[in-house]
């Protein structure tokens, strides 16, 4: 009777060493993408269901340029190109609600004829990736209920005469995008802190179907309403890029 109780009383003892050795192996190794000691988002893709999206940041927007969102935002402006080298893009307008985004609007639009870059310089017809202030607005129309400050002006924002007639009204409504300019000023300030070899003058505006030559447009409606919605009170900031930069 005493032998078999040692023997039971070995084969338990066995037993949970070997629960316990499975146990640990499975928890904070690499395979299990988690650092020891730590559970939670890795325990779930260890065990094969996929991390649920984030439903704080925007969607399609890495963590790279999300973290130059400022922190008091609440309208964003998206545009997702198509690709490095497509003028093709598409505009998504953000509002935040609670601990979230939610979508208020999308349009088709164009970006720089020859695309996109994270460099950009006069003349590349590139439009610059990345997290601009929206500031400030004008046109050649009148103002159509414009929340931030409205420049109209018939000759400043007046399309060159020699531009095709299709491009004549580009600038009826216009929303600058404060890269290498003073934020708050009139679209049609011409100043370039950062240098005139780093391009300027770049601007939300209305479509005439395709590539711009940094600039972002879109269709009439699509201007009036982000002219209507986009409040400096919100500190309405624009992120845009192809979807490969956008996502880094």
């Amino acid at each position: 009777m005493h032998i078999d109780s040692v023997r039971r009383s070995t084969r338990r003892a066995a037993a949970l060493a070997t629960l316990l050795l499975t146990t640990l192996s499975a928890c904070g190794t690499a395979s299990s993408g988690s650092a020891p000691g730590h559970h939670g988002p890795a325990a779930s893709t260890a065990s094969g269901s996929a991390p649920a999206p984030d439903p704080v940041r925007v969607p399609g927007v890495g963590r790279r340029l999300y973290a130059r969102i400022p922190a008091q935002s609440r309208q964003i402006v998206a545009v997702y190109g198509k690709g490095r080298e497509s003028a093709e893009s598409e505009v998504v307008l953000y509002v935040r609600q609670g601990g979230g985004w939610h979508q208020e609007g999308s349009w088709a639009a164009h970006n720089g004829r020859r695309g996109w870059t994270l460099d950009h310089h006069e003349d590349d017809k590139r439009s610059p990736v990345g997290v601009f202030t929206l500031s400030a607005a004008g046109g050649t129309f009148a103002d159509p209920g414009s929340k931030l400050p409205y420049d109209h002006n018939t000759y400043a924002y007046a399309s060159p005469k020699e531009w095709p007639k299709a491009y004549q009204h580009d600038f009826g409504y216009v929303i600058a995008i404060d890269y290498n300019r003073v934020p708050g000023t009139p679209p049609r300030d011409g100043t370039r802190p950062l240098g005139a070899a780093k391009g300027g003058g770049i601007w939300l505006h209305l479509d005439h179907g395709s590539g711009t030559s940094a600039c972002v447009s879109m269709p009439k409606s699509a201007m009036v309403t982000l002219l209507r919605t986009l409040d400096p009170a919100r500190h309405p900031v624009v992120v845009m890029g192809d979807r490969a930069d956008l996502g880094a």
